[in-house]
């Protein structure tokens, strides 16, 4: 008989262990998580750590970097890695580690719940089943498990607030299927490089939305604050478009790039950023702009603080952005 696997159960906080009918808040019993599970007693062998216990809208770069550390330094005792986390901002998170993780051997997988554990017509107990035997399963990246399906955790992002379905990858098919079989995807990656643990953040690093009508000037005012920001994720329409008739937005990526700030460009909607393609969008890339690809707007921010923080030579962080770390950009 092979012996358990040894599994890591961090909980960060989030709705399935969360106590209340009305306004939730974080519970008591939440580290005790697993005993909801006592099928599972000799599947696998589960220690858990209480990290913190937190709604996931105040999850950040600080605990982003707990995290990291927390899973680098239990790397060799164990097998597999459970973050129990909210919703709200579980794809950050898990961009996160998948930066701050170079060379990952083993799986992390992040989970959490629409509905508490104590709830009627949960659906905790089956995300954190799933998220139970993924961890025990050769696939070393970091994912998000909900719903039955595990997502890169890289790619993905929320979608619904209120159903089940909570969450998707956008342009990147799941790593695997849980339904009476689980399936997984041919296209796992897996480490091309020894692991290393990087886990700075920057803070300063915002997010503009190009919208129809922007004001002249609006833009250029983000520059001058203090402390001054250090990166821009910059999100403009369809492929890379942005309006060059009537708008200083052309003018604002060259002052920034001139200044040392990085403008990253990636994509609100299914598909690729191309700034070549048309006019008004390879003037991005005329004014120092860095495409994305594929990466969606929640990865962009974190890649993009991440580089801030770990590269002080600018070459260096460009070359960063335009290589596709853990599969965030295609």
């Amino acid at each position: 008989m092979k012996e358990p696997k040894k599994i890591l159960l961090i909980h960060t906080g989030g709705t399935i262990g969360m106590e209340g009918s009305e306004h939730l808040e974080p519970g008591h019993y939440a580290e005790a998580l697993v005993e909801q599970l006592p099928e599972y007693a000799g599947f696998a062998h589960i220690d858990s750590v209480v990290l913190c216990n937190l709604d996931s809208s105040d999850i950040g770069p600080r605990q982003w970097r707990e995290l990291a550390l927390t899973i680098a330094r239990n790397r060799a005792q164990y097998d597999g890695f459970i973050v129990i986390h909210g919703t709200d901002t579980m794809p950050y998170t898990a961009a996160a580690l998948s930066f701050a993780l170079e060379g990952l051997d083993r799986p992390v997988v992040l989970t959490g719940a629409q509905r508490p554990m104590g709830a009627l017509r949960n659906d905790a107990r089956r995300n954190l089943a799933d998220a139970i035997e993924v961890s025990t399963l050769p696939i070393p990246e970091v994912s998000l498990c909900f719903d039955g399906v595990l997502l890169r955790g890289c790619r993905s992002c929320k979608i619904n607030t209120r159903a089940y379905h909570a969450f998707d990858s956008p342009g990147c098919e799941p790593l695997a299927r849980l339904g009476v079989d689980i399936t997984l995807a041919r296209h796992i990656r897996y480490p091309s490089a020894p692991f290393r643990c990087c886990p700075e953040f920057g803070a300063n690093v915002i997010v503009v939305h190009v919208t129809p009508g922007i004001m002249p000037g609006t833009l250029n005012r983000l520059l001058t604050g203090d402390p001054a920001i250090d990166g821009i994720v910059l999100i403009p329409f369809g492929v890379g478009t942005v309006p060059c008739a009537d708008s200083d937005i052309v003018a604002f990526v060259e002052t920034a790039t001139s200044r040392g700030i990085d403008v990253l460009v990636a994509n609100a909607a299914t598909g690729k950023i191309d700034l070549p393609l048309y006019e008004n969008s390879n003037v991005l890339s005329k004014a120092g702009a860095i495409s994305g690809g594929e990466i969606r707007q929640e990865a962009a921010l974190v890649k993009l603080m991440h580089a801030c923080a770990t590269y002080r030579d600018r070459d260096e962080r460009i070359e960063y952005l335009r290589y596709n770390i853990a599969g965030e950009m295609g």
